[in-house]
């Protein structure tokens, strides 16, 4: 709940002239009529106007200074029987109280906030309510990486109590935000509904990893396809192909996999997979491949680092 005080820019002592000439000085600058189709001057409009409702009436500020009502005119007694202290109620920012009305006419002429056609709503009894749209809701959404990759539908229920079928587009990443237009809250005086922003959650996968639009998994070979390559059987998130191995395949060799990573560009391009290989050794120990590899070691020497 925002200082009264800081909204104007006056400090608590001021007159109650300083806080007059304050406001006549941010209405003049935030005005709609003088910013159509700003929402965020018409934002910070409102709150001007709201704290000079409470501060302009000498009354009411006194109240307010004593703590017997909020920031928002409402009484701070517990035993205040709801209803608001902003005095005669109709007007929610109440323009009918400390002669905003004056200052309007002083402002922009006479009759300039009453009747006229667009603009603001609500500084006179002629002029038609704002549309206003709704607000947005915030949903979140959960995925394993496979139907984050290769695009899913999931069912989720509003805050309406309707429940909706979201398709999930190929190629989403974690942490990724859809939007689905007109699924928030309904909108005040005619204006459309908010969205639903629903922020995806994509859970870590053990056997691939995503950078960017490109996915990347390790693969373990035996001693033999390492010294021997050939054929072997790879995974990929579609499931599994074939690649050759190319003869002496090192622990570290990495080979792609052309088109077969993330889709992107609405699913019209997919980046590449990598296969990273590490060489496996036999888990028991095997005394013929230690013999052999005593005597080719003798007649080969290499270094390794």
């Amino acid at each position: 709940m925002q200082d009264p005080y800081q909204t104007l820019g006056v400090s608590k002592s001021a007159s109650q002239d300083e806080i007059k000439k304050a406001y006549r000085k941010l209405a003049r600058e935030l005005h709609p009529d003088v910013n159509p189709g700003d929402a965020k001057i018409e934002e910070r409009f409102k709150k001007v106007s709201s704290a000079y409702h409470l501060l302009g009436d000498a009354d009411r500020r006194k109240k307010f200074d004593n703590g017997e009502i909020d920031a928002d005119g409402r009484e701070t007694s517990p035993f205040a029987r709801g209803g608001s202290a902003r005095g005669g109620g109709g007007d929610p920012f109440g323009f009918s109280g400390a002669n905003a009305e004056d200052i309007f006419d002083e402002i922009f002429g006479k009759g300039r906030s009453r009747g006229g056609g667009g603009g603001f709503g609500g500084f006179g009894g002629e002029r038609k309510p704002k549309k206003v749209k709704g607000p947005n809701i915030s949903y979140e959404l959960s995925l394993d990486f496979a139907e984050a990759i290769l695009g899913t539908t999931k069912r989720i229920n509003l805050a309406s109590g309707k429940s909706l079928e979201v398709r999930i587009p190929p190629g989403s990443e974690d942490e990724q935000t859809l939007r689905l237009k007109g699924q928030g809250m309904a909108g005040m005086n005619g204006g459309e509904a908010g969205d639903a922003l629903i922020k995806l959650h994509v859970h870590p996968d053990k056997t691939f990893r995503r950078e960017g639009n490109d996915i990347h998994c390790d693969l373990a070979i035996s001693l033999s396809e390492a010294v021997l390559g050939g054929s072997i059987e790879v995974p990929i998130v579609d499931g599994k192909v074939n690649m050759k191995l190319p003869a002496n395949a090192n622990s570290g060799t990495k080979l792609r996999l052309r088109g077969k990573g993330a889709p992107y560009d609405r699913g019209n391009k997919r980046g590449d997979q990598y296969v990273h290989l590490t060489v496996k050794l036999p888990e028991e120990r095997d005394d013929d491949l230690i013999e052999f590899i005593k005597e080719w070691t003798e007649k080969h020497p290499y270094q390794a680092r």
